[in-house]
């Protein structure tokens, strides 16, 4: 019996050891995320007086502190996450989109599965890219393509993170239309903001003009005609009449 009271005390201990070692390999993994973290943890050793355990005791002891601590420090990058995201959306309120994209790139390393996080930084470079001017004249685009393949991926990461993501569904096929010339890629996501939302009229313009500018014009009539019929609004079903009549133009004319 005392031999078995032993080895169940030292299986105990051997656990404890073993629950330190992970603990402060998921701190390490924590306060890889920025400064801020790591002052946290400096002040915690600090406050415990615990910086490199060696006897059984103060192994133990150490274990039962860090438990704690590992729920505080797992907050704090709880709660910096979340004032990066309320930067950037102040940011993208004041519509200084390279300052949100700042902030949003850090708020994507504590929250890397939030896809309002992708959305955003999927509209922010888009409008970077518009913004990135050729002042050197040199006939370089560079700056502007990195920014368009920056929304690409931004947007599509929310829709995989999220497939009936609609902002993210619509954002990407305005991108598609109206920055990457890729008409025919944004009619699938415009289909499917319908399946979702079947009276989304910005859908509905914008997948008729999907497929004028992909040469399928009888499907274009038919997004307009939907429209006409379905729209309470006299200046929708205005623009509606119109853009058929262009298409019609095209359709029939010399």
């Amino acid at each position: 019996m005392c031999d078995e009271g032993r080895k169940m005390k030292k299986q105990k201990t051997f656990l404890k050891i073993t629950t330190l070692v992970l603990l402060m390999a998921f701190l390490s993994i924590l306060l890889a995320c920025g400064p801020s973290v790591k002052s946290v943890k400096r002040l915690q050793f600090m406050e415990e007086k615990v910086s490199s355990p060696n006897t059984i005791e103060e192994l133990e002891a150490a274990v039962a502190k860090f438990e704690k601590r590992v729920l505080d420090i797992s907050e704090a990058n709880s709660q910096i996450g979340i004032w990066y995201k309320m930067i950037a959306t102040r940011y993208l309120d004041k519509q200084m989109y390279n300052e949100a994209l700042k902030a949003l790139e850090k708020a994507v390393l504590y929250y890397p599965t939030n896809q309002n996080l992708y959305y955003f930084i999927g509209v922010s470079a888009g409008f970077m890219a518009k913004a990135s001017l050729d002042f050197e004249a040199n006939g370089s685009r560079v700056k502007a393509e990195y920014y368009l393949k920056l929304s690409e991926s931004a947007y599509k990461r929310a829709i995989e993170l999220e497939p009936t993501y609609v902002r993210s569904l619509y954002g990407l096929s305005v991108l598609y239309l109206f920055d990457l010339n890729e008409a025919e890629k944004a009619i699938p996501l415009l289909q499917k903001v319908l399946s979702i939302e079947t009276k989304h009229y910005d859908a509905m313009f914008l997948l008729a003009r999907a497929y004028y500018m992909s040469y399928e014009f009888e499907k274009a009539l038919d997004v307009y005609d939907k429209i006409i019929s379905l729209s309470a609004s006299e200046q929708r079903t205005r623009q509606a009449e119109e853009n058929k009549k262009i298409v019609l133009d095209a359709l029939y004319g010399d």
